[in-house]
């Protein structure tokens, strides 16, 4: 049986097959990931109301693919207070958020209760509002500062209002990589130790991968691959989102970036691959709306949502800094021949936008 046969047959595919798959043509995998995608979702587009708050700039670690940590070449440094922080929150609701999503850098001067008083006060004030916060490269940097087990710091989140982990700081699994990416960061084996923690006391996540630096295609299905290893044990992952590598105002110095082409396979092949983890999304702040909205014939269901301001991916050169407008998006999602759907952030579905 050949690999298209494998595919369209559910398969599982190896390693080796995986990395396989990008020698097919664009169209052929785009039809692969497609079929699989029209299965499961048929041509709706997944979205929430969102509102990403980055709280502080200031990092302990240094990662040479980050031009948002303000440890070396960034000298304007901030940490928000609480009450900036409600201040947000209270704008983000009046106007239609259901989740706010909290990822920081690993700040060194302000301790855990910053962290948790800032995701109790939320969920005190708003508790039906999702919160999305505490990336496992967080976690790891709040065991290593201050003493605590990886588990402790978990139920510390839940006690304090966190309902659902980001996939941040997965960047690519390979230790050899990482060694140059960002040493002394939270390792892979870590970063799966940690989600599995979180998902055994009954929570979900994400997992993404940075992709478009340094890795290579066979690093890219390795990566994959384990996540779906963890999914298999734990069934978790309520999304995979393959993060495009910005490449402006940092320290890795990129030449090769991988063509829109590139992009597109690694999107397919992340639908094929991935048959446990249910929903893959193209993240619009990375992946640019446009090759989004493309992304989504080629085996993505989820763009991930308005978001209002972002400031880490749009340090490095994203145009994301102001998020996007709830009826343009919308409108862009309609006119790519798509059924915008709003999600919550667990993907029940609140509200199907018709023609």
């Amino acid at each position: 049986m050949d690999l298209i046969e494998k595919v369209r047959h559910k398969i599982r595919l190896t390693q080796e097959e995986g990395e396989a798959l990008y020698e097919l043509d664009l169209y052929t995998l785009g039809e692969l990931a497609d079929e699989i995608r029209i299965e499961k979702y048929g041509k709706k587009s997944y979205f929430n109301i969102n509102r990403h708050i980055n709280p502080t700039n200031v990092c302990a670690d240094i990662c040479k693919f980050c031009a948002y940590s303000a440890s070396r070449k960034n000298p304007n440094q901030y940490t928000m207070s609480h009450e900036q922080i409600l201040e947000i929150v209270d704008n983000s609701v009046k106007i239609g958020a259901k989740e706010i999503h909290v990822v920081s850098a690993h700040n060194p001067n302000d301790g855990v209760e910053w962290y948790m008083g800032a995701f109790r006060k939320i969920k005190a004030k708003y508790p039906n509002v999702h919160v999305k916060a505490m990336t496992a490269a967080e976690i790891d940097f709040l065991t290593r500062e201050y003493g605590h087990s990886y588990d402790e710091v978990l139920e510390m989140m839940i006690e304090n209002g966190v309902d659902s982990m980001p996939g941040g700081g997965a960047e690519i699994f390979d230790e050899g990589v990482r060694e140059y990416l960002c040493k002394g960061k939270v390792t892979s084996s870590q970063w799966l130790e940690i989600h599995q923690k979180w998902h055994e006391k009954g929570r979900q996540s994400n997992a993404t991968m940075l992709f478009g630096h340094i890795e290579t295609r066979a690093h890219r299905v390795d990566h994959i691959l384990r996540l779906r290893d963890l999914q298999d044990k734990t069934g978790g992952f309520n999304a995979f989102i393959p993060l495009v590598y910005q490449r402006k105002n940092n320290f890795l110095k990129v030449k090769n970036f991988p063509s829109g082409q590139e992009i597109l396979k690694t999107y397919a092949i992340s639908r094929i691959l991935l048959d446990n983890i249910p929903h893959i999304k193209a993240y619009w702040v990375t992946a640019s709306i446009n090759l989004a909205l493309i992304a989504q014939e080629f085996g993505c269901d989820d763009l991930d949502g308005t978001i209002e301001k972002e400031s880490i991916q749009s340090a490095a050169g994203a145009s994301s800094v102001e998020g996007m407008v709830l009826d343009d998006f919308i409108a862009l999602i309609k006119n790519a021949g798509f059924t915008p759907v709003e999600r919550d952030s667990l993907y029940n579905e609140l509200r199907v936008y018709g023609s």
